[in-house]
């Protein structure tokens, strides 16, 4: 017999949006490159404030614009945030987003460098920092059935223990999850090729498929627009390569069986956009691990579960990432970076139930406030995804 999800919570922090977190972080959030060292003096006036550099934010237009303001907004709207300051170049763009952010009901004020310079901008930022601390130090956990986590996966630096062991884990999970209602997700849309098909099969309803199938052929022409002669280079990468994936059809249908065997894909979304309900959605998304996993943060998910073969390290400032390995060479080269070890299934000492409720186990203890590998480690990655170049 298995653990009965139905029966199962944990302890998180419920927002003012009604959603439930599992961290209590105040972001220091900049709108544009520019405004990196501001929001890294004020994290550094205000201990225990985090602030998430960035690259972009400057000349961007467009659905790329709109990408941008997306990803920042639902990165502050994160159920994983207690508090946001935001700090820009100018007032128009900055005001955007802490309008966005404060529809969720969270408390945000925003700042602009343009006739206040760093040190005023700074200094009233700290203190505004300062405040948003105060009020989550007050926040305490309080508890919640597990159906209300929202779980997002993604995979990286995948070998052929990927395929065969540590994505299933993560599907016989997902499987799990999915049958109690929780609100997952899945994307990586160019590592789907030559298994597209299955997923457009997992698909709940004909016009869900015809959604999926269209972001998948849009992807599909940009590669075939701007590829030199083949993605030899990128896809398989060539950790990929080395631990035994040689085609991406072999890393597609490994990465595939991180959508179990009984989830129906109930929905896709564009990049960072919000799921509706709950179920199992597809995302459209780059498969560059710190893009995806920023991606899911943006979406709005709570805990994010990574299987890695080679051994990825990925993290993220405030999504924590738990990594599961099935690679015996992995967990003994780089123990300190994994949080689920599931070996056992390749050296049948383990079934595929136990690998699944050892990364549940992981997620509720997460959800309760264990640290991640990565999150003891410092690893806080964060890329921002863009369409095109700037103007």
């Amino acid at each position: 017999m298995g653990m009965n999800l139905g029966s199962l919570s944990f302890e998180g922090y419920r927002r003012e949006n009604g959603r439930m977190g599992v961290r209590n972080h105040v972001i220091i959030l900049p709108v544009d490159d520019l405004s990196n060292a501001a929001c890294e003096a004020v994290a550094n006036n205000i201990k225990g404030a985090m602030a998430i550099p960035h690259a972009y934010g400057r000349l961007q237009f467009g659905a790329d614009l709109d990408l941008h303001f997306r990803t920042l907004i639902g990165v502050g709207a994160n159920p994983n945030v207690a508090g946001v300051v935001v700090i820009g170049i100018e007032p128009g763009w900055t005001g955007r987003i802490v309008e966005g952010i404060a529809a969720s009901g969270k408390p945000v004020e925003g700042f602009w460098i343009e006739q206040h310079g760093d040190i005023a901008t700074v200094a009233n930022a700290s203190r505004a920092a300062y405040r948003m601390l105060k009020h989550a130090s007050k926040q305490k956990r309080i508890k919640a059935p597990l159906s209300e986590l929202w779980v997002s996966t993604k995979c990286g630096e995948s070998d052929t223990t990927s395929g065969l062991a540590s994505c299933p884990t993560v599907g016989n999970a997902f499987d799990k999850l999915w049958e109690n209602g929780n609100t997952l997700v899945f994307g990586e849309t160019t590592e789907l090729t030559g298994g597209e098909h299955l997923v457009k099969a997992r698909c709940r309803t004909p016009e869900i498929a015809n959604a999926f199938q269209a972001v998948f052929d849009r992807y599909q022409a940009v590669v075939e627009a701007n590829k030199t002669s083949d993605l030899s280079e990128s896809q398989p990468t060539k950790g990929n390569i080395e631990g035994g994936l040689t085609t991406i059809e072999e890393k597609a249908l490994g990465n595939i069986q991180k959508i179990g065997n009984k989830c129906l894909v109930d929905g896709v979304i564009d990049k960072a956009g919000m799921p509706t309900h709950a179920g199992l959605w597809f995302m459209d998304s780059s498969s560059a691990a710190a893009e995806m996993v920023t991606l899911c943060a943006a979406s709005g998910y709570a805990v994010h579960t990574f299987p890695t073969g080679q051994g990825n390290v990925i993290g993220n400032p405030i999504l924590p990432v738990i990594k599961i390995t099935a690679n015996p060479r992995t967990m003994r080269t780089m123990p300190e970076h994994i949080d689920v070890d599931v070996t056992g299934i390749l050296q049948k000492t383990m079934n595929m139930d136990d690998a699944g409720e050892a990364l549940l186990d992981s997620i509720v203890r997460t959800a309760d406030g264990e640290l991640t590998a990565a999150e003891i480690l410092g690893h806080r990655e964060f890329s921002l995804t863009r369409l095109y170049e700037s103007a």
